[in-house]
């Protein structure tokens, strides 16, 4: 299955790990690039040292290509007002788990945009792939991962932001639906007209001059051969890998996914504070969305209403990410799951083959 995307980064399949922070660990995107896919860690929610690490790590796992993906939101400037607001919101929950909620909320994520530390880190370490979530960095840290060889990937969720990405000088874009699990990589929260993945894939994939890769809801090689019939060069899927025994995940989260709650996925900002899909849950249910702070304010408050519920037995607030498609998920080692897909593909390509 020879594409831009193979072509480019010297992969054996067109088909991408979602670098899904908290659930992407060295050994599962090695065991991915392996296996002739592009394996992918996220370091947004960690600081340089650590990213540095996690890069590390990973080479010393792999020699193929991998991508490491960073977020790169313009910075909320704190607002104490507005996150006394959702805090006392928040209190008569963190009440009923015999807890209280902390009283003041940190940056708890810096954007890519202000880490200086951590693009020396990229700069230094030289991934094939660098990756943009939530946006673009600065014009200079952009030519300045080109220069060191990177190639980069950032996600787009509407034509517009597809055209900035090209304009400003990715490589590749990757094209968000509504249906994939995790944050949305809107630019503007406030301005999301939520485009699905196959129309946003298709009119991407005519519109830009870049290699377009679909994501969000595709979870077998069906749904890889419907991205590639569309104009993809490839497919990036993130929920198909949170059940490898490679992830970070959780047992109380595998067991989400493995279960019927898995069949109903929401996008909420309660979690975080920026819209994101996971499994339904008594967070999304219960807060009050217009109250709740901006990103990543909320998700300081967000984890310690988790803490405090997790330590009681109850899992209703903890960030199940995972996309539409999320019954559809396998528990294998994640070799053998990129090998079932690239069978599946080719199958559901001769399928079409047959048909015409």
């Amino acid at each position: 299955m020879k594409t831009a995307l193979t072509d480019r980064l010297g992969l054996d399949l067109p088909i991408v790990q979602a670098p899904m922070a908290g659930t992407s660990t060295p050994e599962l995107a090695a065991a991915v690039s392996n296996a002739g896919a592009l394996g992918s860690i996220s370091i947004a929610s960690v600081d340089a040292v650590e990213g540095r690490r996690q890069i590390q790590a990973l080479k010393a796992l792999t020699t193929r290509p991998f991508n490491v993906n960073v977020f790169c939101h313009a910075p909320t400037p704190p607002d104490p007002t507005r996150e006394r607001v959702w805090i006392d919101s928040l209190r008569p929950i963190f009440a009923e788990f015999g807890a209280t909620p902390p009283e003041t909320l940190s940056e708890i994520y810096q954007s890519f945009l202000t880490d200086d530390a951590k693009f020396a880190v990229l700069l230094e370490e030289g991934p094939a792939v660098v990756s943009f979530h939530f946006g673009l960095p600065q014009p200079e840290k952009i030519a300045a991962l080109k220069a060191a060889g990177c190639i980069l990937l950032a996600s787009a969720t509407t034509p517009q932001e597809g055209h900035q990405a090209q304009a400003a000088g990715i490589d590749m874009v990757v094209a968000q639906g509504v249906e994939a699990g995790g944050h949305r990589g809107v630019f503007d929260p406030a301005d999301d007209p939520r485009f699905a993945t196959l129309p946003l894939t298709r009119l991407l994939a005519l519109e830009l001059d870049i290699p377009v890769i679909a994501a969000g809801g595709i979870m077998d090689g069906a749904g890889i051969a419907a991205a590639l019939a569309l104009g993809a060069a490839g497919a990036q899927l993130g929920t198909a890998l949170v059940s490898c025994p490679e992830s970070a995940a959780n047992p109380v989260y595998r067991a989400a996914l493995a279960g019927p709650r898995a069949k109903r996925t929401r996008v909420s900002p309660v979690i975080s504070g920026r819209p994101a899909r996971g499994i339904d849950n008594a967070f999304m249910q219960r807060a009050d969305e217009a109250l709740v702070a901006g990103y990543p304010y909320a998700y300081d408050v967000g984890k310690a209403l988790n803490a405090a519920a997790s330590a009681q037995g109850d899992d209703g607030y903890a960030p199940q990410w995972a996309g539409q498609a999320a019954p559809l998920s396998r528990v294998l080692p994640a070799a053998e799951l990129v090998e079932a897909l690239a069978q599946e593909t080719r199958a559901a390509i001769r399928d079409l083959q047959r048909l015409l």
